[in-house]
């Protein structure tokens, strides 16, 4: 007789909070380079977001795309197939920043909601490393 299977492993959040927060987690993951799509799914679930299907990701690079924060490029595969890259655009940094602080407001306030004292203190935004050349004009 065959041992039975261990229960299906639970994500890690809730669907719901996934959807709100991953275009921030995106451009977080972009604000570190260019990279490709599978990557990224990969730095998110090693970070503790869990999975990120192909399904949910690549709809939202295209949108982030289409929006101007992020420019995409087919690069030459390594003894494989091409891969398309995905980097921030200057918007796409101003929007991190922006999102980022705004983020970190809402978190704030929630966890004081939640913890029953609400603290509305001031959240600075965050600032991150620039890849991107200084000469760079957004489009």
């Amino acid at each position: 007789m065959s041992e039975p299977h261990p229960p299906p492993a639970e994500p890690p959040w809730p669907s719901d909070w996934l959807r709100g927060v991953l275009e921030l987690c995106v451009l977080r993951v972009l604000a570190d380079g260019a990279t490709y799509g599978y990557a990224i799914a990969t730095r998110l679930a090693d970070g503790g977001v869990g999975a990120v299907k192909g399904g949910t990701l690549y709809p939202l690079l295209i949108r982030l795309e289409n929006a101007g924060l992020v420019r995409a490029q087919w690069r030459a595969g390594e003894g494989g197939p091409g891969r398309k890259y995905y980097e921030l655009t200057a918007a796409g940094r101003a929007e991190l920043g922006r999102s980022a602080g705004q983020w970190g407001r809402f978190t704030d306030t929630i966890g004081g909601v939640v913890a029953g004292f609400p603290d509305p203190g001031p959240h600075p935004s965050p600032t991150f490393p620039s890849p991107i050349p200084a000469t760079e004009v957004a489009p």
